[in-house]
């Protein structure tokens, strides 16, 4: 492994990232996350200083190793590939100071990006009396909230939604704890982010499920998300089988 190489995604690393549910650790998941053909080792190095070197080298490798990812060849008539730099993005003094940190953060940033995450989840205890599981969700869109809610009552979940802040707090604490959460990203009047990282403060929802449903579609949102405690992260447009299947593994009742 060198410096200089770059990796993208073989069909299996794919099904990682985009099949509903991911059987790999949680530094596993981030590189693979980061994992973009124009960038090097040593951009994906540099944009990751919380990872020790060693340690990223050797999850890289274990990636490899499980033909998750698999070493690309540069594109001489693509610019962008052969040297790192978009020429879309004018240079700023940051880049200049650290440009290889910098193209991993471009990177990040990059609109376009879609996954459909969701980590294995223990099995959930029967429901009390054999009530139908609750489902919390958490969207503005009218339409999107009472189709989801609508396809859960179908697929056998109790689905109570909320449309903003005031409508979360109170849906959140109604009893009983949901067994479930689907959360939007970009609400109204506040950050699901901020929604996710109190939740995950709170005793009572600290282990509560919970999957973000957003149309924030950069590597970073997604990483920034599943480091605050996320379970899943769909982007939108998503279909109903890869929302169910999230929901199911999250939930630890997929096959």
């Amino acid at each position: 492994m060198f410096d200089a190489d770059r990796y993208g995604l073989t069909a299996e690393g794919r099904q990682q990232i985009q099949g509903g549910a991911t059987t790999v650790g949680p530094l596993e998941l981030e590189l693979l996350v980061r994992i973009d053909p124009q960038l090097t080792v040593a951009q994906l190095r540099a944009a990751t200083p919380q990872i020790p070197a060693a340690e990223f080298d050797r999850v890289l490798d274990a990636l490899r190793t499980r033909r998750l990812i698999v070493r690309v060849e540069p594109d001489p008539f693509d610019l962008q590939f052969t040297t790192g730099i978009d020429p879309f993005t004018p240079a700023s003094a940051s880049d200049a100071a650290d440009p290889e940190a910098a193209a991993g953060l471009r990177s990040l940033r990059r609109a376009g990006y879609y996954v459909r995450i969701a980590r294995r989840g223990a099995a959930a205890p029967p429901s009390a009396g054999g009530t139908r599981p609750r489902v919390a969700v958490i969207e503005d869109d009218p339409n999107l909230s009472k189709f989801i809610a609508s396809y859960l009552a179908f697929e056998g979940f109790d689905a109570a939604v909320a449309a903003n802040r005031a409508e979360a707090l109170a849906l959140l604490r109604e009893p009983p704890v949901p067994a479930l959460v689907l959360l939007d990203v970009v609400l109204p009047d506040t950050d699901g982010f901020a929604i996710l990282s109190s939740l995950r403060r709170h005793p009572a929802f600290r282990e509560v499920p919970v999957i973000l449903l957003t149309g924030r579609a950069t590597r970073e949102s997604v990483l920034h998300g599943l480091a605050l405690g996320a379970d899943g992260y769909v982007t939108k447009p998503f279909e109903p089988d890869a929302m169910m299947t999230a929901v199911r593994t999250v939930l630890g009742t997929g096959g």
